[in-house]
């Protein structure tokens, strides 16, 4: 079946491309190139974060540009990177979990601002309850802050909206980080760490 040649506008560009395509693919089907901003050729995803304008629609979406397919007459702008957040923290500070809760708030002195205003919400390509995230982890409760935020790819677009500053995406790192540091590893962890005791696998630092 012959795919339907569409009409597409990407950062001012014109483009036309088969529906099929995402807007990453259309991109380089233009002859664009395949690692110029595209975090996930490197290594990192997140990265093609876009805003989109469908035709006859007076609304802008936020989403993720390898998921999304190209439609006739859509307008789609690539977002920047963001400025790097503020937050740095070692975990190996913290003495014990009991200590975890006080230093999150030392870190993210923020998040207790949160006003609730479901912006990161909305801005949320893979659907996360972002808001409920930062709730959670500023009442202590890390385990289950950390398992709702396993889908995200770090695209920023929660922090780019958030009024306050919080970078939403940060605080559900650290609570997934914190739960394993403090707690029993996952098997498959475990299993590798062992591997790599036992020198079945090359670590390379560089």
């Amino acid at each position: 079946m012959e795919q339907q040649q569409v009409n597409v506008t990407i950062n001012g560009k014109k483009i036309q491309a088969p529906n099929a395509l995402t807007v990453i693919q259309a991109v380089w089907h233009a002859g664009g190139t395949q690692v110029e901003g595209v975090g996930c050729l490197e290594g990192v995803c997140g990265s093609c974060r876009v805003m989109v304008k469908r035709a006859n629609s007076p609304t802008v979406e936020t989403q993720l540009g390898c998921q999304t397919l190209i439609e006739d007459g859509m307008q789609v702008i690539f977002l920047g990177f963001p400025s790097p957040t503020h937050h740095r923290y070692q975990l190996s500070d913290i003495q014990n979990s009991w200590e975890s809760y006080a230093y999150f708030h030392h870190i993210f002195p923020e998040a207790k601002h949160c006003r609730m205003c479901h912006g990161c919400n909305v801005s949320c390509p893979k659907g996360i309850d972002v808001e409920q995230v930062v709730y959670l982890a500023t009442k202590g409760r890390f385990r289950q802050a950390g398992k709702l935020f396993v889908e995200c790819v770090m695209c920023n677009l929660c922090m780019t909206a958030c009024p306050e500053n919080i970078a939403p995406n940060h605080v559900g790192l650290f609570c997934r980080r914190v739960i394993p540091y403090f707690y029993l590893r996952p098997s498959n962890l475990i299993s590798r760490l062992e591997e790599i005791r036992q020198g079945k696998h090359t670590i390379n630092l560089d």
